[in-house]
């Protein structure tokens, strides 16, 4: 059996390296050149996904490079008001540990033979068992797997659902090395994330290993084309910043002062997400996981589901070595379900934060009763 993985993300990796563990051999094609040929984005909370790292044998060398102080919370109001402050213990267990994307991505990928990884295939077309990649090389395959994303190329292959947006559009910036430059500012995010609500923008300053910490500010209730409008120069940082700051009036200084700090790396970013339950009719040589499969709002499960549906694939094919079709359709039962759950709560959560009062509802969220 011939196992083509396409893309060398978190869940197309996990695939990879379960099947390794259980002797399966797979490679995975990616179309970028090298595994540091861009950045790899912010942090992860890594909870449920904790069971896909057990079965890959890589639970103790993850919970090296977590970060338990990632845990702690801030949650503010934009005049300033602190709502709601969880700093965590020290020899607090790691159940929700944040842990930089680059460094688990670098975890899976030196877990593998070298080779499993082709860099520089571009996935264009499948058809017949045979890959087609856009410089005109070709691969055979027995099965093949969509780990490819939000706009994942193999995804047409078993449905016509795309990706719709969500109603929320955001800005990430960024401040590297913040303990050295601005103390000040590092002080009040402090080691874990720090939530800004207002009526309908949210400001996140999240801090990274690498000791930069990531901005997110995101416009809810906001059209697809809302960056055409916003007046945002995304070609000129600094007008984008001064910009950014003018679309948050009244808002504490501390807060706009992330902004000014924030480096030239001003990113806009349209959300989106696939139907909540999305399912397809199985096929026995091609299936999908992660964002490919259930693309969610952004509130910490995504990574963690790819990372389950790399493992419980990767298991189901371990279990049926000679039925592919029914592995297939033994993954995609597991998946459909926890995947709908896990997408369900998402939204739900998603709801909460466009609301006009989400910082209360958070909190109440966060401290109940």
């Amino acid at each position: 059996m011939t196992i083509a993985i396409i893309g060398a993300g978190m869940g197309g990796l996990a695939l990879a390296r379960v099947l390794h563990v259980h002797g399966i051999d797979a490679v995975v094609y990616e179309r970028e050149p090298a595994r540091d040929a861009r950045d790899q984005g912010s942090m992860l909370d890594i909870h449920s996904g904790q069971r896909a790292l057990r079965e890959a044998g890589l639970l103790d060398q993850f919970f090296e490079i977590a970060r338990g102080e990632g845990q702690d919370m801030r949650l503010l109001q934009p005049d300033g008001t602190l709502l709601l402050q969880e700093d965590t213990p020290d020899d607090a267990p790691l159940l929700r540990p944040e842990v930089d994307r680059a460094d688990l991505r670098n975890l899976l990928l030196d877990s593998l033979p070298e080779g499993t990884v082709r860099w520089g295939h571009a996935f264009e077309s499948a058809d017949a068992g045979v890959l087609r990649f856009a410089d005109g090389r070709s691969a055979r395959y027995d099965l093949l797997v969509g780990a490819d994303g939000a706009n994942s190329r193999v995804r047409p292959l078993l449905t016509d659902a795309r990706p719709e947006h969500l109603g929320q559009n955001a800005v990430e910036l960024g401040i590297p090395d913040v303990d050295r430059t601005h103390p000040d500012l590092a002080a009040m995010v402090g080691r874990g994330n720090c939530w800004v609500f207002g009526d309908g923008i949210s400001l996140a300053a999240q801090r990274n290993g690498d000791g930069r910490v990531r901005i997110g500010i995101s416009f809810y209730n906001t059209p697809e084309d809302w960056f055409a409008t916003s007046g945002i120069p995304f070609d000129d940082p600094a007008a984008a910043r001064a910009r950014l700051i003018e679309l948050l009036p009244g808002w504490d200084k501390r807060f706009t002062a992330l902004i000014e700090a924030s480096d030239d790396r001003v990113v806009p970013r349209t959300l989106t997400t696939l139907p909540v339950g999305l399912t397809w009719e199985s096929r026995p040589d091609v299936t999908l996981l992660g964002d490919a499969a259930h693309l969610m709002p952004p509130v910490g499960e995504g990574a963690n589901m790819a990372l389950l549906d790399g493992a419980e694939l990767a298991l189901a094919l371990a279990a049926h070595p000679e039925d592919q079709a029914s592995a297939v359709r033994e993954y995609e039962r597991e998946m459909f379900e926890r995947t709908g759950a896990a997408a369900r709560m998402s939204a739900g959560m998603q709801e909460l934060l466009m609301s006009p009062d989400a910082a209360q509802r958070l909190l109440e969220f966060f401290q109940p009763g």
